[in-house]
């Protein structure tokens, strides 16, 4: 892809309306276009990378064996109505009515919706457990739609849900998700410490939330910093396994604001060890137990002949909140130098000619260097331009691509000049080069 023909428009500055590092980055690049307050179109950078954080999440949920199903944005108000929550869900819910006068809304969650297939499609403690997810556009109208894609009222967002037929067996299903959730993150290059939190209009009395620290995060934190020495490599998919695991993380004493108790806070952390400061929430779970299977009927039949109702909890990512909490943790605003995880780049390398207009030559052998990469898996962009070098690797720094090669009129042989943003430029050959980028690709 030559950088001419890609659709990245990229502002000189920053847009005065942008507050956060990640808002003022996906304007500035061209990842994303306003359309309305809190409602962004996604352009092809912004949207190709968001796919692939999408991708990853995918991936994870299907490793602990959720299954993928697709629900409609647009619900009606009568389960809502079952539930008892079409009253209190309050003013984010966009309510609207049909030509025949129904009563419809915009999903904000879909906890209700997917009960309800629940009770029409399983009959039988046989078929338990369960665990659903879909990947859907969301919609909350939210008061104050700010920073961008982190509270806007529009978001694409990662939602599962568990169904067991006991309290033993949904912790079980819970565990699996606090694991995949640990795993999700840790591909995408971020450290997300779960937190004790509140429930908030989900319900129930089980909750953690997925933090990474952030000076523009909205929730407070309140944590042991030993907990960030913990990690979730090794573990198994079976009951002690998750279960230990969870324990491990929930021995260091790790809470947001909602949760937060001062007294207990000193008492469980060494002053050496309190770390106060600001998060931003990258996913959310949740243990309901029959809060929504109880007043919906989702039951199903025992062994003895008794029916009761189904035990269950919710998993939510925001996958488009993502690539903005990317940004947050590893963009360099004073340098203006972006560094993508190779998992989410939109591209692996970037090729940056010194390019001539009377010698084509650098650029005849930036393609032949882009073959090359391209056989071995690698996507490029090379930048076909003629404005100077120093303009060119500002412009790659700021896209963010984690490699570059540089070639000018003295690349001559087998040695070519790349480099790891951030890091200083080495000569190596390109087979060393393919065998560094595929090295990288395999690790996530």
């Amino acid at each position: 892809m030559y950088i001419s023909k890609a659709f990245i428009p990229i502002l000189k500055n920053n847009p005065s309306e942008a507050k956060i590092k990640s808002h003022q980055l996906m304007l500035r690049v061209g990842m994303i276009k306003q359309s309305s307050a809190g409602i962004y179109s996604w352009l092809p950078m912004g949207f190709k990378i968001m796919k692939k954080i999408e991708k990853i999440v995918r991936e994870e949920q299907n490793k602990i064996g959720a299954q993928e199903i697709l629900m409609p944005t647009i619900q009606s108000s009568e389960i809502w109505k079952e539930s008892g929550r079409y009253e209190d869900y309050g003013e984010e819910m966009l309510r609207i009515k049909d030509r025949q006068n129904r009563e419809m809304l915009y999903g904000p969650t879909n906890e209700e919706l997917v009960t309800d297939i629940f009770r029409s499609s399983v009959k039988s403690y046989k078929s338990l457990p369960q665990l659903l997810y879909h990947i859907q556009w969301k919609f909350r109208d939210e008061i104050r739609p700010r920073f961008g894609i982190m509270r806007c009222r529009e978001f694409y967002m990662k939602d599962a849900y568990s169904f067991d037929i006991t309290d033993e067996e949904a912790l079980f299903s819970y565990n699996k998700f606090f694991l995949a959730y640990l795993k999700t993150f840790k591909r995408l290059d971020l450290t997300a410490i779960p937190m004790a939190a509140d429930t908030g209009p989900i319900g129930g009395n089980l909750s953690h939330e997925f933090i990474i620290l952030a000076e523009t995060g909205e929730s407070k934190i309140y944590t042991d910093k030993r907990i960030f020495d913990l990690d979730s490599e090794g573990t198994k998919l079976d009951k002690k396994s998750l279960e230990e695991l969870r324990k491990k993380y929930e021995k260091f004493y790790s809470v947001t604001d909602e949760k937060f108790n001062k007294n207990e806070f000193e008492k469980k952390v060494s002053e050496t060890n309190r770390l106060k400061t600001k998060g931003i929430e990258v996913g959310h779970i949740f243990y309901f137990g029959d809060k929504y299977s109880k007043p919906m009927g989702a039951s199903v039949d025992l062994p003895e002949g008794k029916k009761d109702f189904v035990k269950m909890g919710s998993y939510g990512i925001g996958v488009s909140r993502l690539v903005g909490a990317i940004i947050e943790a590893k963009y360099d605003d004073k340098n203006e130098v972006m560094k993508w995880p190779i998992s989410v780049a939109p591209y692996d390398l970037s090729i940056i000619p010194m390019i001539n207009k009377n010698d084509t030559s650098v650029l005849k052998k930036a393609n032949q260097i882009n073959l090359e990469l391209e056989k071995n898996g690698i996507e490029t962009i090379i930048d076909d331009t003629e404005e100077n070098l120093s303009s060119k690797i500002k412009k790659m720094n700021l896209i963010g691509v984690p490699y570059q090669i540089i070639i000018g009129k003295q690349t001559d042989g087998d040695l070519l000049e790349f480099k790891e943003i951030g890091k200083e430029a080495k000569k190596i050959n390109l087979s060393e080069i393919i065998k560094i980028i595929k090295e990288q690709k395999t690790k996530n």
